[in-house]
């Protein structure tokens, strides 16, 4: 049609414009378009409700300590106000009543409520088949009223907020909790325990208690993605209703974390270092992750140990990063170039330490290989190992005595830098959980500040150690002529503090 009307235009041919014709309103005498009723929109509104039968008032129950709304029969999700999940439960309620009067839905949003009124409204585009087939869309508000009640599981808690029915018992057989400061900020930015209703410091760990047994098992399966674990569940029966044929019981998670840790030195039985290539039998843990990274410095082999190779065949450390000791290097020569192995850079060379113990009372000088030859220069300090003087109980590690080094370096050490900067405020800060503390596992406060202190200089020195965490500024902190800040000002999260936001908006108001 359109081809033919081109060619008669372009022929010359006179064409006569399509035009809609209008009628008048049989009801108030407007000149509109023609339609099945032959009514304009107003008239025909006056004449037909579509909303009529509709519900126009609903209740949603609503849990005032989760924030979550019951599905019936006994589900309840959790929702956000104004949100499109909140506007699904919504419509879902209304649906049924929609079909039942054969109208259509055809849009919806949220209009604004005050978030204390316990109101949800709603307001509903919807159309409907009129006279002589004539389609009618007619808007109108769907008031939701949020009917409060608390769910089985906070209305347990809030009766009894010790009555726990999953509990994870996290625990590492080692003599510090660097391991346990890292996992808490991990726990923290993935907000792994935001559903625990209770946490608890303890000897060699710390226990977790959930409200539902699902928190738990889901809370495990994050640690042993994140550390080589394993772990072992058991179940207590707690009551029993014979009529209905219900069980109460309390689930207890035990879990495990390797006592492998970043630093440690480790011999490797022979069974195990056969099965890693012949690697060793000395090597070093230069990460722990869901797998253990281990390094030979003296080759730059490594490999990957996963927990269930791990927990097969386990072994120890047999010397930890607590007994690390300051050398102070005196010459060095590289014998190889540099190599990157899991995004560390690595250089063999041959070098020349002493203790600094040893200074001005013998002039004892350990000629080794390390790995660290691409970070140490002549007069710089670095803590290792001592196995010139080590006392050690493993029998493997006996059987290579004559064929070992006198010390083996692990890292660069950066003391004096610390010790300018002791005392004075970080332009960092790190969040912590709010956890109780075990009188029994209540340990030495200052070896508590000692390890924590520790902690925090290895995140400052180990930029691969802060990319897993949330650093956050310090309000507090300001800068003095000549200080620099450790840790990049783009590797630092704004921290939001909700209560200061609230009171500029109440002066604003006011």
């Amino acid at each position: 049609m359109f081809g033919s009307s081109g060619m008669a235009q372009e022929s010359g041919m006179f064409m006569v414009s399509q035009t809609i014709g209008s009628v008048l309103c049989c009801k108030c005498g407007i000149p509109m378009q023609p339609n099945a009723a032959n009514m304009c929109v107003k008239c025909l509104r006056s004449e037909v409700d579509i909303t009529e039968g509709l519900l126009k008032r609903l209740v949603l129950v609503h849990c005032p300590e989760c924030e979550s709304y019951l599905q019936p029969p006994r589900s309840w999700v959790k929702l956000q106000l104004e949100s499109k999940e909140l506007l699904t439960f919504c419509l879902k309620k209304l649906q049924k009543n929609l079909n039942s009067n054969k109208v259509r839905l055809v849009h919806a949003e949220f209009i604004w409520t005050e978030p204390h009124s316990r109101r949800v409204k709603v307001k509903v585009k919807v159309q409907k088949e009129v006279l002589n087939g004539a389609i009618l869309e007619q808007s109108y508000p769907v008031e939701y009223v949020q009917q409060e009640h608390m769910c089985e599981s906070c209305s347990r808690v809030q009766a009894n907020p010790d009555q726990w029915v999953a509990s994870v018992q996290l625990r590492q057989h080692v003599s510090h909790r660097r391991t346990f400061f890292y996992l808490e900020q991990l726990i923290l930015k993935h907000g792994a325990a935001a559903t625990a209703i209770r946490i608890k410091q303890m000897e060699q760990g710390i226990d977790f208690f959930f409200s539902n047994r699902s928190h738990g098992v889901k809370f495990v399966e994050f640690i042993g993605k994140v550390a080589p674990v394993r772990s072992r569940h058991d179940k207590q029966l707690v009551s029993h209703d014979p009529k209905s044929n219900n069980y109460n019981y309390k689930y207890t998670f035990s879990v495990e974390i390797s006592p492998i840790c970043r630093e440690d030195l480790i011999c490797l039985p022979p069974r195990v270092a056969a099965g890693l290539g012949n690697i060793g039998p000395l090597v070093i843990c230069t990460k722990v992750t869901s797998s253990i990274a281990l390094l030979d410095p003296f080759t730059l082999r490594h490999c990957f140990i996963d927990a269930d190779q791990y927990w097969r065949a386990s072994f120890k450390s047999l010397l930890t990063s607590r007994q690390l000791v300051e050398y102070i290097v005196l010459d060095v020569e590289t014998v190889s170039s540099e190599v990157t192995i899991g995004g560390t850079k690595y250089r063999l060379a041959d070098a020349q330490v002493a203790r600094v113990s040893d200074f001005g009372k013998n002039d004892t000088i350990f000629n080794i290989k390390t790995h660290l030859g691409h970070l140490l220069n002549p007069g710089d300090y670095a803590l290792g190992y001592d196995l010139y003087g080590a006392n050690s109980n493993d029998m493997e590690f006996d059987k290579y005595k004559g064929h070992i080094p006198e010390a083996i370096l692990i890292k660069k050490s950066y003391e004096e830098k610390h010790q300018k900067k002791r005392g004075k405020p970080r332009s960092w800060k790190l969040k912590s959980l709010e956890m109780e503390v075990d009188d029994k596992g209540r340990v030495d406060q200052d070896k508590m500040v000692s390890e924590y202190e520790q902690f925090i200089q290895d995140l400052e020195e180990n930029p691969e150690m802060r990319f897993n965490i949330s650093l956050y500024r310090n309000k507090e902190y300001k800068p003095s002529d000549g200080d620099e800040s450790s840790v990049p000002l783009e590797e630092l999260l704004a921290d939001l503090d909700l209560s200061e936001h609230e009171d500029e908006e109440d002066n604003m108001t006011e």
